[in-house]
């Protein structure tokens, strides 16, 4: 656990004991999710307010999806973020719970939850501006977990433009289909993460109990802008995938078409060829032809003679 006290014009300071809320001011106590955390007996020691169980149930959902809900005495914003990079997964999600008093903001967050520490070292090294309100720290939390989902986008820009390529490349026939599944399902939930984002940050702006200031809405709205540019990008590369399968399954269509018409072309080609061999190769006693002197050359060149009109008509026509 971290208290942070902030003062108006102050550097934020880390304070390890706190009997009660400063007359000026706000605290800042941050938990990481664990089984022993104490944050709800600190909330109801500092506030003399009891949560809500639902609320309190919810903030210890590790994979809770983001929403709003305000009460009375307070205001609760469970807000999904991204974890570090595991392994070959961009779209690791890491809920947060927020718990926004007058005087005083809660938060609770997974310990690899990396959003929270940046902000702490931000404020130790004096390269971040003190927040005057508790709504204001929040929206910058908020911001820096929503900054992770805009640096991911070129990794998975990348990851979608190498799986077009190797769709749509005719010397390598592609098979990995669980992977192009596995990056379609990752951008389904990364769709999803951010409108529930949205959806709960709109509703946090809209139905607060504790009224935003004209700045903080703009930075509010300039928030879930953030927030729509990584959907509008993740929907990009939603159909970008859709379209390289298409043109994937066109161009093996294509294909397959080429050989088959090739295919059809040299089957036009000796069927009269055959049916010239198959006539000859009768075994009747009586066949004129059979006595010519020079039948087997008259035939055969007329075989060659046909052939060569049956591709040159072909050539004519096109088909070849």
């Amino acid at each position: 656990m971290d208290i942070l006290l902030f003062k108006k014009g102050q550097v934020p300071e880390l304070v390890t004991e706190l009997a009660a809320l400063p007359e000026e001011g706000f605290v800042w106590l941050d938990f990481e999710r664990t089984a022993d955390a104490p944050w709800r007996d600190w909330i109801e020691h500092l506030t003399g307010i009891a949560l809500f169980e639902q609320h309190v149930s919810d903030s210890l959902n590790a994979t809770h999806t983001s929403y709003y809900d305000g009460a009375a005495d307070y205001d609760q914003l469970i807000f999904q973020g991204l974890a570090p990079d595991s392994g070959d997964a961009l779209i690791s999600e890491r809920t947060a719970a927020f718990f926004l008093f007058d005087r005083l903001l809660v938060t609770i967050h997974a310990v690899d939850n990396p959003s929270f520490a940046v902000i702490r070292h931000r404020f130790k090294e004096q390269r971040q501006k003190s927040p005057a309100r508790p709504a204001n720290l929040m929206h910058l939390v908020l911001d820096t977990m929503v900054d992770r989902y805009l640096a991911v986008r070129p990794a998975l820009s990348q990851r979608i433009e190498t799986l077009q390529e190797r769709l749509l490349d005719p010397r390598d026939p592609f098979d990995d289909w669980k992977e192009l599944l596995a990056r379609r399902r990752e951008i389904r939930r990364l769709i999803m993460i951010c409108e529930d984002q949205i959806d709960a940050i709109s509703a946090w702006r809209d139905g607060s109990n504790r009224p935003l200031t004209s700045g903080m809405l703009v930075r509010t709205n300039d928030l879930i802008e953030h927030v729509d540019r990584v959907l509008d990008h993740a929907r990009m590369q939603e159909k970008d995938i859709e379209s390289a399968v298409q043109l994937h399954f066109s161009s093996v269509a294509h294909r397959t078409n080429e050989i088959m018409r090739i295919l059809t072309v040299v089957s036009a080609i000796f069927l009269p060829l055959t049916f010239v061999v198959g006539v000859f190769g009768m075994n009747f006693v009586f066949m004129p032809e059979l006595k010519l002197h020079y039948g087997y050359y008259i035939t055969l060149g007329s075989m060659v003679i046909l052939a060569a009109g049956l591709l040159a008509i072909f050539r004519w026509k096109r088909w070849i």
